[in-house]
């Protein structure tokens, strides 16, 4: 019965929608798109199906109940309007967005470090390095996911399936053991430090995080601002390089490990540094790859477009042999996100097509037009954080409140729209650590077993709360200053 419920749940809500009158001063189409938007979203967040399938439902219902939810009766009544042709350019319209191609070209990188074994090797260099001293070795697994962000948009695949897989063979070198007293020996600071420093690099970087992109392609869509890989950069970087350099230290008052040094663990990782053998001439061919490709996205953006970037190191690699074809086809995690984004970029854009995001924005300026424009963007990025608890997913968070508070703000008089998107949209990354369900990793690291709930609870609202005084503090100032 809880199943049936939970794959009727977006079916019913988009139907309560559709039969309620569409509030004043809103078209009946645009009333009805909100009402298959909406029932997405709830989809998305109950996943009685996969979130691709969600997106692909939504964008074909719209596009099939196009005289009704996509295009007013002025537009079917011209002569010329062809609606079927006009509703499946919609519907596919995604698959055509460049930052979607961006996102797709990013998770080939991340193959690429699968493959080589790149991204392991940096891992257990690190551990061998730092590894003597338990604040040392906290700093190289900071370190080591700082080095992956960049070209890993799936935070999930970059600590959950790279870094995991060594620190969990960390914590038992010294007898600390999961669900037992022992975890607080080493396992539970390394494993939170793991989980901390993954939601501050998916702020960092653009590309260390999927639904970065995606809110990225969502404002395009609906406002024209273009938002830069350097320019994200250097929005964030006060802020992010802050974080990273100070979280392994309050980590370590906050969670303090009982072991403080120890010689077993950088050991370990210099046998299996042995076993792996020296670089082998494809890590060196697609190190020198990610950072030509990191150098276009800083500063060749006038010369060819980031997306450009990413499918000419794709088919680099491939004709260097770092990835086959059937690596690049057997990718299902790439080629899922790849529909999955696609299909709520058009649906996001529907919202601006009908002209529901216009009528919301002025709806809003009723309620927020009395603030100084600062404090609004202030009170608009801070809700947007906080109600991250009512979200186990952040492309569900992105695509149900970001087109909202996007409206929200262009309706304040006053309000630097591309200050406030550069405002609001880095919070993406940080905000998954507030829960054990906040963002991909997180369910991982919690099943460690060195994390326990209500640790979990009390470290997140601890680390939300610095995470988030820091953006609004620095970030802010940072932010007015430079733009």
């Amino acid at each position: 019965m809880k199943t049936l419920a939970i794959r009727m749940a977006p079916l019913i809500v988009a139907l309560i929608i559709v039969v309620l009158p569409a509030p004043e001063g809103l078209p009946p189409h645009a009333w009805h798109f909100f009402a298959i938007f909406l029932g997405c979203v709830v989809g998305l967040i109950f996943e009685p199906l996969p979130g691709a399938v969600i997106g692909l439902i939504g964008v074909v219902v719209a596009a099939l109940l196009a005289p009704w939810a996509l295009f007013s009766p002025e537009q079917l009544a011209q002569p010329d309007f062809k609606m079927a042709d006009r509703a499946f350019a919609w519907a596919v319209s995604g698959f055509t967005n460049s930052t979607v191609w961006l996102i797709f070209g990013a998770f080939m990188f991340a193959l690429g470090y699968e493959k080589t074994g790149l991204g392991r090797r940096i891992a257990l260099w690190l551990v061998k390095t730092m590894g003597k001293r338990t604040l040392t070795l906290g700093y190289a697994i900071m370190l080591a996911d700082t080095a992956l962000a960049p070209f890993t948009p799936s935070n999930t695949a970059r600590s959950a399936g790279t870094l995991y897989p060594v620190l969990r063979n960390l914590p038992p070198l010294y007898d600390s053991q999961p669900n037992d007293p022992s975890m607080r020996r080493i396992g539970t600071y390394l494993m939170w430090v793991a989980i901390a420093s993954t939601c501050v690099t998916s702020t960092l970087f653009l590309t260390g995080i999927a639904p970065n992109l995606l809110a990225v392609a969502l404002v395009e869509s609906s406002t024209g601002i273009r938002v830069t890989w350097g320019e994200w950069f250097m929005a964030t970087a006060p802020v992010g390089i802050l974080l990273l350099a100070i979280l392994p230290l309050v980590s370590y008052w906050l969670c303090p490990p009982e072991l403080k040094s120890g010689d077993v663990v950088p050991r370990w990782a210099a046998e299996e540094l042995a076993k792996m053998g020296k670089l082998t001439r494809h890590e060196l061919l697609l190190l020198a790859l990610v950072v030509t490709a990191l150098a276009l996205w800083i500063f060749g953006t006038s010369l060819i477009s980031p997306a450009l970037v990413g499918l000419l190191v794709i088919s680099l690699m491939l004709i260097i042999g770092i990835v086959t074809w059937s690596d690049i086809l057997s990718n299902k995690a790439a080629w899922n996100t790849f529909a999955w984004f696609a299909t709520l970029v058009a649906l996001a854009d529907g919202l601006n097509m009908v002209g529901f995001v216009k009528w919301f924005g002025l709806l809003m300026a009723d309620y927020l037009g009395h603030f100084d424009p600062t404090v609004a963007m202030i009170l608009l990025t801070v809700a947007f954080y906080l109600l991250h608890y009512f979200f186990a997913s952040s492309t569900a968070h992105t695509t149900a409140l970001l087109p909202v508070m996007v409206a929200a703000a262009a309706s304040i008089p006053g309000i630097d729209m591309h200050t406030f998107v550069l405002l609001l949209l880095p919070t993406i990354g940080i905000m998954g650590i507030i829960t054990p369900y906040g963002t991909g990793p997180s369910p991982v690291y919690y099943g460690s077993g060195y994390l326990p709930g209500p640790l979990w609870w009390r470290l997140g609202a601890i680390f939300g709360l610095l995470f988030l005084v820091a953006w609004i503090g620095i970030g802010t100032p940072w932010l007015l200053m430079t733009r």
